[in-house]
């Protein structure tokens, strides 16, 4: 099976030894994404909601890279750093998923890099 890296300048680069999104066997298996802008290297500073806008148009650049979208995304995996949190991503994750969402599982992590309070990672059809 072949394995093709998958890098863009639209989405932060790779803050440790991995790719931002690999595709192979039909699917792009995306890294886990923080509410990184691009344009900055910085964390935003904002709420969880806005944390998880700026997560999704991370996951888009990368996700448009492989030759995919969030719309052939089969299964989301959302680190919180709070569960707290919990109500406030799921509202601002359901406006890129309003018909048909993908499997996901949410959880709560001790800690997370860059001290973010979440970081999502998906796995989509290529």
């Amino acid at each position: 099976m072949e394995r093709t890296v998958i890098s863009t300048a639209g989405a932060p680069q790779a803050i440790g030894p991995y790719s931002q999104a690999i595709r192979a066997g039909g699917f792009v298996f995306v890294s886990g994404q923080l509410a990184i802008d691009p344009a900055t290297g910085k964390l935003v500073e904002d709420d969880v909601g806005g944390m998880t806008r700026r997560i999704f148009a991370n996951l888009e650049a990368v996700l448009a890279a492989a030759g995919s979208t969030l719309a052939r995304v089969v299964k989301v995996t959302v680190f919180l750093a709070d569960m707290n949190d919990f109500q406030v991503m799921n509202s601002a994750y359901a406006e890129f998923f309003p018909d048909s969402p993908p499997a996901r599982s949410t959880v709560q992590v001790a800690r997370l890099p860059r001290d973010a309070r979440i970081e999502v990672e998906v796995v989509a059809l290529a």
